[in-house]
């Protein structure tokens, strides 16, 4: 269900499609990103708070939908929909207006004036049209989100330098099943990290959230499953949110052996909608990041993307 690496990544995200990625960015210091750093003995959890306040925040403003995502001690992990051809349909006040709310943090809280820094915007139309194409841009997002977080973590820990370690690691989602197989992935990260025991506990992930929905509110449980914050009404997974937490917490148990009811005979219904073997989901599901590159889906949308990036081989062929 992946590709392979050293490849430009033009290869994996194309600018002018809407598509599914993956997105993994880890920190290069020492220090940890969140938790509790075992070096310096200082404890950083209230780290997770920024980066899904930004998450969120940022979905607000860009042709994004996040389907999934999980804060861990020194990486984040994202599932994402975006959609650049949604900016075009954007009047440009509204395009204008996103803009402004998103860079309010870059501009001193003295200078900050909506409206007049909305007009300004709206008299510059060359400027306005390289606004709409990064509202719709992967590259920025992944841009807003990381910068935001390392410029506030470097001024905690009153240093200066690099925070991330280099550029975000992107993996596309070819088909239905690559998206669901690459959010319980996600999902599972605590679990399989040993930091929690089951769903409910798996604090700054999106499953949580969703199981905290369905207490407020039992009937979400039968609603279509669609992203957390964002863009919601694109293109989804066709399954509900029972189907997908049920075979998210079937995945976990099997996730890890040490825990009592690891092993369960009864697979969920949502393998046979996706249609996919208990070990075939094992595979591709514990081991995403390790089996795939820069691609993910079923052999057959794995050898069309290669075709078409002039590729003969995509590594994960086999696992898929």
């Amino acid at each position: 269900m992946l590709v392979a690496m050293g490849y430009p990544r033009g290869y994996t995200v194309d600018p002018n499609v809407p598509g599914f990625y993956h997105c993994v960015s880890r920190c290069v210091r020492r220090a940890w990103l969140c938790g509790e750093d075992p070096v310096s003995g200082r404890n950083f959890d209230h780290r997770r708070d920024w980066v899904e306040a930004r998450l969120v925040d940022l979905a607000e403003s860009f042709a994004v939908g996040l389907y999934a995502w999980a804060v861990m001690s020194n990486h984040t992990h994202v599932v994402l929909r975006i959609d650049p051809r949604m900016p075009q349909t954007w009047s440009d006040e509204e395009v204008a207006v996103r803009w402004v709310r998103l860079t309010r943090t870059l501009v001193s809280k003295r200078d900050y004036d909506v409206d007049r820094r909305t007009r300004t915007l709206l008299e510059q139309p060359k400027q306005l049209e390289e606004v709409r194409t990064r509202l719709g841009s992967l590259s920025w997002f992944m841009r807003f989100l990381n910068e935001c977080i390392a410029r506030q973590a470097n001024a905690e820990d009153e240093c200066t330098g690099r925070f991330w370690e280099g550029r975000f690691k992107c993996q596309v989602l070819l088909d239905e099943q690559a998206v669901l197989a690459c959010m319980a992935y996600v999902d599972l990260n605590p679990i399989r990290a040993g930091l929690a025991d089951d769903l409910m506990g798996s604090d700054f992930t999106t499953i949580q959230r969703r199981l905290r929905r369905i207490e407020r509110k039992p009937d979400h449980a039968d609603t279509r499953l669609a992203a957390m914050a964002g863009q919601r009404a694109v293109a989804a997974p066709d399954i509900t949110v029972r189907a997908y937490v049920e075979l998210v917490e079937w995945t976990g148990r099997i996730s890890r052996p040490d825990k009592r009811g690891a092993i369960d005979v009864k697979t969920p219904s949502a393998l046979d909608r996706i249609r996919g073997s208990p070990d075939w989901w094992r595979g591709c599901v514990l081991s995403i990041e390790a089996v795939f590159r820069s691609a993910v889906g079923t052999p057959t949308s794995l050898r069309a993307h290669a075709a078409a990036t002039g590729r003969r081989y995509l590594r994960g062929l086999q696992a898929a």
